[in-house]
């Protein structure tokens, strides 16, 4: 059935605003839409870039207060690889089934030109999972294990001396594709003083080659003023313990040096408390929902362009899913009836020259007959005369054999007469 142009009335034009007269009850909605979220569980899944070394899963197991048991990368790997975990996390009654991507072997090569290729690749092909689940006619998105990832720590040496060309690089290839938090590890190595400055240099050498990195959404009211704050402090230098010391009356998470304590939780240390309240506290939902709506929607659009499918036709104008698909399978057709008909030419074509070369064998193995039958025939013919010579020669030898025979006889009764008379 084709399809039918339906023109829409002004929405504006239909809405009208009512007041209602007692309690309906859709007021509970968020309340309903927190407790379905809460049964199902949330899903959030982290990808950690840097050097081999640099205490990505150290610092995973300080923001969320566990212990992954990360097995410790060597630096000889010929390429980089990429490890995903997931984890069942709990906390009061909320459940988060967490994903850590690890970079394995990232900036270890002598040649790092290619280093960022494994990454994208993975971020790509997660894509590419959902996208096909979302195709499937039978679709199960509800209990999908979603893969994508939400956002991307990118771990930077504490040089002092601002970003390395691979940096920038992977940066600027991801900044697209998901979205990518720039942190300074091991900030305990330099001073406040060239924090400072490596921080300025950082950002003014990802302005300056175009790097788009994530910055926490100021457009809700509730978070606006801290999450503008936060964008300031981006990079964040931060570090991260395993090790719990005592610090007055408490065990504290630190590193523990000849020269003092660092404290991981303390502001005036580092920016790890920063980033939890940032990554975790305040703005994951931002992220998932970022995936969701930009990086995967921006995926997506390219994917199905590639496979042909567009919003308008030739002529700018508004074309449905099912018509674009429609003309696809009739072009496709179309391309299939071409290609048949070629290939039953070709085949015409090829069964000819076929029987003319089995023709002419045929008439080769004709003539290749005629020759040996002829040749068998004189052959024949000459055993023939051969035999019946042959058998000329032994008639002839008989009867001179015979006449031999006689012409004895006759001779040896001559010469018995003989002696009879003397």
């Amino acid at each position: 059935m084709p399809p039918v142009d339906v023109e829409a009335p002004a929405m504006e034009n239909q809405i009208r605003n009512l007041i209602l007269s007692g309690h309906v009850g859709f007021d509970s909605l968020p309340d309903q839409l927190v407790s379905k979220s809460v049964q199902n569980g949330f899903v959030f899944n982290i990808m950690c870039i840097g050097e081999t070394g640099l205490g990505k899963s150290t610092l995973m197991d300080s923001l969320f207060n566990t212990n992954f048991e990360a097995v410790p990368s060597p630096h000889t790997l010929p390429t980089v690889k990429l490890k995903a975990h997931t984890y069942e996390l709990q906390e009061s009654n909320v459940r988060l089934k967490l994903t850590i991507v690890d970079t394995v072997g990232y900036g270890d090569q002598i040649n790092k030109e290619d280093s960022f290729k494994a990454i994208v690749d993975y971020i790509d092909a997660q894509f590419e999972n959902y996208l096909q689940e979302e195709l499937k006619i039978k679709r199960s998105l509800s209990s999908y294990h979603d893969t994508r990832i939400h956002v991307c720590l990118y771990f930077i040496c504490p040089t002092g001396h601002g970003l390395k060309s691979i940096d920038l690089v992977c940066m600027k290839k991801l900044d697209q594709k998901v979205n990518v938090i720039p942190i300074i590890a091991k900030a305990d190595t330099i001073s406040k003083t060239e924090l400072q400055k490596f921080k300025s240099k950082i950002v003014g050498e990802l302005q300056n080659n175009g790097v788009h990195i994530y910055e926490f959404p100021v457009d809700d009211e509730s978070v606006s003023e801290v999450n503008s704050t936060m964008n300031s402090h981006i990079p964040f230098a931060v570090i991260g313990s395993t090790d719990f010391v005592r610090v007055g009356n408490k065990m504290v998470r630190a590193r523990q040096y000849p020269w003092g304590t660092v404290q991981v939780e303390n502001e005036s240390h580092c920016d790890f408390v920063k980033l939890r309240e940032m990554l975790i506290r305040t703005n994951m939902e931002d992220m998932r929902e970022k995936t969701h709506c930009r990086h995967y929607e921006l995926y997506r659009r390219k994917r199905l362009e590639q496979m042909g499918f567009s919003d308008v036709d030739a002529d700018n104008k508004p074309i449905s899913f099912q018509q674009t698909f429609e003309a696809k399978r009739s072009n496709h057709l179309q391309e299939l009836q071409q290609k048949e008909d070629e290939m039953r030419q070709m085949f015409v074509v090829r069964v000819k020259e076929k029987e003319a070369e089995l023709k002419e064998a045929e008439k080769e193995l004709h003539a290749k007959f005629d020759k040996l039958k002829k040749d068998h025939t004189d052959e024949k013919k000459k055993i023939e005369d051969s035999r019946k010579k042959l058998e000329d020669e032994i008639v002839e030898f008989n009867r001179r054999k015979a006449q031999y025979q006689q012409m004895g006889t006759s001779h040896h009764t001559l010469t018995l007469g003989k002696s009879k008379k003397k």
